[in-house]
């Protein structure tokens, strides 16, 4: 298990993240570009080794009731994967030139169209929107949850 001072070394090699002081000896960093109304990333980081990270967004994580994953017996490079993963979860998104389009199929050979526009990622059946989502992360688990696969 990483020490806190190991983690407090990983979490703030990230610049994106703004470290915040808490109530007994706590760490909270935030991300306050997030394009969400959620800024914690690392939440509540104790010197006992136990804290928080906003994994809400993320399918490859099991979180609590608060969107969070208890990073205690996290590796350092598990630590920065779920960092990362969290903080690219929360990024604004901006339209380009080539905007973002996937297709998804599931075992009956439906297809779902997944388009980022703006700063909503959309799932489409046809013409016909089947969900709109805040982060790509987001929209992948509500597509693997119903049973579809990249194409």
């Amino acid at each position: 298990m990483l020490t806190f001072e190991e983690k407090i070394k990983i979490v703030e090699s990230f610049p994106e993240l703004t470290r915040h002081n808490v109530s007994m000896n706590r760490v909270n960093f935030h991300y306050e570009e997030s394009a969400d109304d959620k800024k914690n990333v690392v939440y509540h980081l104790h010197p006992n080794g136990n804290g928080f990270v906003f994994a809400e967004y993320l399918s490859d994580y099991d979180t609590d009731q608060k969107g969070m994953v208890n990073i205690r017996d996290f590796s350092e490079a598990d630590l920065r994967t779920v960092i990362q993963q969290s903080i690219e979860s929360l990024a604004p998104t901006t339209l380009d030139e080539n905007p973002f389009e996937e297709r998804w199929i599931n075992s009956n050979k439906q297809t779902l169209l997944l388009l980022n526009e703006g700063d909503l990622w959309n799932v489409y059946a046809g013409r016909n929107l089947d969900g709109t989502f805040r982060s790509y992360n987001e929209a992948i688990a509500f597509l693997d949850e119903e049973g579809f696969k990249k194409a």
